[in-house]
């Protein structure tokens, strides 16, 4: 198409945009600018083969006028889009786990062994970290052999529910098994708690490096820096506080000795092959909201024809 008029070059982006296709378009005259702009994504190039005004109506300039950089900005954006996939799962997982164990705690025990300090910490502390180690993550060929994500798919599939789902209730077996089963003083019961739960939180960012496939946890763990720097920061953060608040007459929280820091630990790391177990979980390829919109759209007709 490259030859083409303005306007065939616009007729054929039109006729993909109707058949659900996502169409991206290059260019670097005035001759692209109508296809530029009717298209999902318009690239040029900006140092010397495009024009100002192919450079204005453009998402996305390639500065070094290099066509072979489209193939590596490909592989950075589904790595972004990737990365947030990641960051999504884990933040539902911790949210929807913390939000039950509250709910659950609550109306079978009488009392919440996560407060408000707990939550906050854990969203300061975790979620900040998380979000640096999971987003600087490294393009992987991976994600690029799949086929691309459709207009119509929702950011949060299929994969992404199983897997957290799976550590949401191994989260809520774990701290409904302290809090009933621990027999010893309030103080030290809630701590183990939190402390368990936190580092359940820090593990399962291992286990959000990879969405579907069962492989090794650790995989490519050498390149990502950042990661590793994130979770290190995470965990001493954790003990220092623990340490540090313990010292309170009147704290919420009490000092901890290497023992039960080790069932903490031991806790966190059983969700490794919990994940593992989950991920062999086959699961449906299309979206769960469909599912939901056609039983609506049953529940509807069965409705009128009452």
């Amino acid at each position: 198409m490259a030859n083409s008029s303005a306007n065939d070059k616009l007729l054929m982006v039109k006729t993909l945009k109707k058949k659900d296709g996502i169409v991206a378009v290059s260019g670097n005259n005035s001759n692209d600018v109508l296809a530029l702009l009717e298209a999902d994504v318009g690239i040029s190039m900006g140092n010397k083969a495009g024009t100002d005004v192919v450079k204005k109506v453009s998402n996305i300039v390639i500065l070094d006028d290099n066509f072979a950089s489209v193939a590596r900005l490909l592989k950075s954006s589904i790595c972004i889009y990737n990365n947030a996939q990641k960051f999504i799962q884990f933040q539902l997982t911790l949210n929807l786990a913390a939000l039950a164990i509250i709910f659950i705690s609550a109306a079978c025990a009488g009392e919440i062994p996560l407060d408000s300090t707990d939550v906050l910490w854990l969203n300061l502390i975790v979620n900040t970290l998380a979000s640096l180690a999971l987003a600087t993550e490294r393009p992987i060929e991976e994600p690029i052999k799949r086929q691309p994500v459709g207009r119509k798919e929702p950011l949060i599939s299929n994969i992404m529910l199983r897997n957290l789902l799976g550590q949401v209730v191994y989260q809520i077996v774990v701290v409904l098994t302290l809090l009933f089963k621990v027999k010893s003083v309030s103080k030290k019961r809630n701590t183990l708690i939190f402390c368990a739960f936190l580092l359940c939180q820090v593990f399962n960012e291992f286990n959000a490096r990879n969405l579907e496939s069962i492989e090794n946890v650790f995989k490519g763990i050498h390149r990502d820096i950042a990661f590793l720097v994130c979770t290190g920061i995470t965990i001493s953060a954790q003990v220092l506080f623990m340490q540090l608040y313990s010292y309170q007459e009147d704290g919420y929280f009490v000092m901890l000795n290497l023992w039960h820091w080790g069932i903490c630990f031991a806790f966190a790391i059983i969700s490794w092959p919990i994940d593992w177990i989950v991920k062999c979980i086959p699961v449906p390829k299309k979206p769960l909201v469909n599912y939901l919109s056609d039983t609506f759209k049953v529940v509807a007709q069965f409705g009128m024809k009452k």
